[in-house]
């Protein structure tokens, strides 16, 4: 069997990133990301295109030439896309590849960072307020063109469908469970007897005997881009609050410059989240293309978006909440002040008229 081992690489760079300032990047002008759809489809339906360019890359894994794609989406994410050529003579063989070393010695993780840092570079003033490059969203694809023989792909899987949980699982088949073999495939999907796809947590096996993968691929990037979002921004949530929580507790009742400043930075953060909330979401809001939309709900599942888009508008809803407490008291106050003013200028106005009399 031979095919290509994509390991996908999703990095937060920025808040957004503006199509219009980019230049070159990597040696290379981007250009929108055409994917080919070969199923039934409205053709109306515009499918969303990043940036995308192939930068040379005269890394090799295993003494075999590694290609390297760059997508750059306008949420502010830069994703690697390190595809490596295979031949097996079984499902099992491609198990080390979970943990692929290049052969300059780096790891594919270390490469596929460094190249978002040269790219982060190259975007420069592109990037709306940059984030220092993390560690990614990673996640695996192993693409299958050719199976060897069998054309019956759905008779193929169910021959192998062992072999096919282990491999996913990155463990001996022989050592699972049937519990977990059966959870591991648990989401699969197929349009003809040429074509498979099995979406499991970090990794998925995607067989298409035409030899084309490209669009599904496309499809577990952008989950696996939303996946690296939703994370960053309920952890940016989590902290955000901690501090806006600490602020409260030790504002001062003579205080009046300090609330009127949580209350800008509350208003400000909750706008900033709740529009890349949203962005993110319509990536995928409209595919054109069913079978794909099959495949992207089998990987939302599979990521748990929805619990992750939950938490972030959960929080997004406790700053909302902390926003109105704060206006409140801003209010609140801005009128006890007030009161205090009048007070005194009403006590100066009849010490003044007593004064006067005498």
């Amino acid at each position: 069997m031979t095919g290509e081992v994509v390991y996908l690489f999703a990095f937060d760079v920025g808040y957004d990133i503006i199509r219009a300032r980019v230049g070159s990047i990597l040696g290379r002008k981007p250009h929108a990301l055409d994917i080919r759809r070969d199923h039934t489809s409205p053709r109306d339906v515009a499918l969303y295109q990043p940036l995308a360019m192939n930068p040379d890359f005269s890394v090799k894994a295993a003494g075999l030439p590694v290609r390297l794609h760059v997508r750059v989406y306008d949420v502010g994410v830069v994703s690697t896309l390190f595809c490596v050529p295979v031949a097996a003579n079984a499902l099992t063989d491609l198990i080390p590849f979970h943990r692929l070393k290049l052969d300059d010695g780096r790891d594919v993780g270390t490469a596929a960072r460094e190249v978002c840092g040269q790219v982060v570079a190259d975007l420069g003033t592109a990037i709306v307020k940059p984030a220092p490059v993390t560690d990614p969203e990673a996640y695996t694809v192993f693409s299958l063109t050719d199976l060897g023989g069998p054309r019956d792909v759905p008779k193929w899987f169910a021959a192998h469908s062992v072999e096919i949980a282990g491999l996913l699982n990155d463990i001996a088949p022989e050592r699972l469970a049937e519990a977990q073999v059966v959870e591991s495939l648990r989401h699969q999907q197929s349009f003809e007897k040429t074509d498979l796809v099995v979406v499991d947590w970090d990794a998925a096996l995607v067989v298409d005997l035409t030899g084309y993968v490209d669009d599904v691929v496309f499809v577990l990037e952008q989950a696996n881009l939303q996946l690296e979002e939703f994370r960053v921004m309920d952890a940016a949530l989590d902290g955000y609050l901690t501090t806006a929580y600490g602020l409260m507790e030790e504002r001062q009742w003579f205080a009046i410059g300090r609330p009127t400043k949580v209350l800008r930075q509350l208003r400000g953060l909750s706008v900033d989240l709740a529009k890349l909330a949203d962005e993110v979401t319509h990536i995928t809001k409209f595919l054109g293309d069913w079978y794909l939309a099959r495949v992207y709900l089998s990987a939302r599942e599979r990521f748990h978006l929805n619990q992750w888009r939950a938490s972030v508008s959960h929080r997004l809803q406790q700053l909302e909440t902390l926003y109105g407490v704060v206006r409140s008291e801003v209010s609140e106050r801005r009128m006890l002040w007030l009161e205090a003013i009048i007070m005194v200028f009403f006590a100066i106005d009849i010490l003044a008229l007593f004064l006067l009399r005498r």
